[in-house]
C-alpha cells in the first residue's frame, strides 16, 4: 500500500460512456457527452473542470461507438495543451469501472475523475480543486445540496461536521447533501478499485470506493455553497436548463462557461498565438468571437 506523499502529477479521467437511455431517443444516433449545451457540446464543460484543477495530462473513457467521435472532437489536445489518450468502456458496469479501464496508465498517480453530464460552475471552483487535486493523500469529493437526494450518492455529517456516512440513491436520506460527478484520489485508488466487488445492481460503485477512504478517515468533502451551479445534463429537462443557464450567464455577463481553450489559455497550457488558431476557425460564431477578444486583449 503506498500511503508516502505523492510526487506524481495529478492525471484526469473523463468519463463519458453510458447508452444515455433517459435522453432516448436523442441519443440513439450519438453520444450523450456531444450533444449541445447551448453553444459547446456537453463534454466541454466537465473536461474544463478538469483543466482548472491544473491536470494536463486526461484519459477519455467511452463506449467503442462512440470513442472515434470524441477523437474527431477533440483530437490529442494539442490545441488546448493538453494530452488525451482514449480507452474503450465495452459495457456501462459503474463510475468505478474507469479506474480499472485506467489502471495500468494510472500508474499510482493521484487522479481527478469527472462524469461527462455533469457542469459545475462557481467563481471559487478552481482554488478549490487545485487543492484537492494536489493534496498528498486521500480522496476528496464535493456536495450539494439537492431536493431530491434518494436520486444520488447522499453523504451524511456528524455532530462535528465530519462526513460519517455515504449512501448510493438511499430510499430514506439521512441528509440533502448529493454528490457530485467530481472526485478527487491519491495514488491508492488503484488497489482500492481493484477490490471492489460488483453491487446487487452488476456495477462498481463509486459510493464503494469513496466508502473505503471514509472508513480509513482520509475521505475529505467540500460543500458547494450559494454561489455554485451544479447541473446534471442527463435528463431533457436538466439537459434544458442547463443551456438556459450557461445562455444566461454569457449574455449577461460576456463571460465563457465552459470553454476548455479558454480555461488553457488562462492556466498558461496555452499562449495567446494559440488561441487566437483556434479562435479564427471559430470565428463565425460568438464563441469564436469572444476567445479571440481574449487572445487579442481586448476582454
Amino acid at each position: 500500500m503506498n500511503e508516502q506523499i505523492q510526487q506524481k502529477p495529478t492525471k484526469g479521467i473523463l468519463l463519458a460512456g453510458g447508452s444515455g437511455t433517459r435522453l432516448h431517443p436523442m441519443t440513439l444516433a450519438v453520444s450523450k457527452q456531444l450533444l449541445p449545451v447551448y453553444d459547446k457540446p456537453m463534454i466541454f464543460y466537465p473536461l474544463s473542470t478538469l483543466m482548472l484543477a491544473g491536470i494536463r495530462d486526461i484519459m477519455i473513457i467511452s463506449t467503442p461507438a462512440d470513442l472515434p467521435q470524441f477523437q474527431r472532437l477533440l483530437g490529442d489536445g494539442s490545441d488546448m495543451g493538453v494530452t488525451f489518450t482514449y480507452r474503450e468502456q465495452p459495457s456501462p458496469d459503474g463510475i468505478a469501472q474507469a479506474f480499472v479501464i485506467a489502471d495500468d496508465w494510472l500508474d499510482d498517480a493521484p487522479c481527478g475523475l469527472v462524469l461527462g453530464d455533469n457542469l459545475i460552475f462557481a467563481d471559487h471552483l478552481g482554488k478549490q480543486m487545485r487543492a484537492a487535486a494536489t493534496r498528498p493523500v486521500g480522496a476528496t469529493v464535493f456536495a450539494y445540496q439537492v431536493r431530491d437526494p434518494e436520486r444520488y450518492g447522499v453523504v451524511s455529517f456528524g455532530e462535528d461536521g465530519h462526513a460519517h456516512d455515504i449512501v448510493e440513491k438511499p430510499t430514506d436520506p439521512e441528509s440533502n447533501w448529493a454528490v457530485t460527478g467530481l472526485y478527487f484520489y491519491d495514488g491508492n485508488v488503484r488497489e482500492y478499485a481493484r477490490g471492489l466487488r460488483p453491487s446487487a445492481r452488476g456495477e462498481l460503485e463509486i459510493t464503494d470506493l469513496n466508502r473505503i477512504y471514509l472508513q480509513k478517515g482520509a475521505l475529505h468533502v467540500q460543500r458547494l455553497g450559494r454561489g455554485c451551479a451544479w447541473l446534471d445534463a442527463g435528463m431533457p429537462d436538466s439537459l434544458m436548463e442547463a443551456g438556459q443557464f450557461v445562455h444566461t450567464i454569457q449574455s449577461r455577463q460576456g463571460l465563457l462557461v465552459g470553454s476548455p481553450h479558454e480555461v488553457a489559455f488562462r492556466m498558461g497550457f496555452i499562449d495567446a498565438t494559440q488561441l487566437e488558431a483556434y479562435a479564427r476557425r471559430m470565428i463565425k460564431t460568438e464563441l469564436g468571437r469572444i476567445l479571440m477578444e481574449i487572445a487579442t486583449g481586448e476582454f
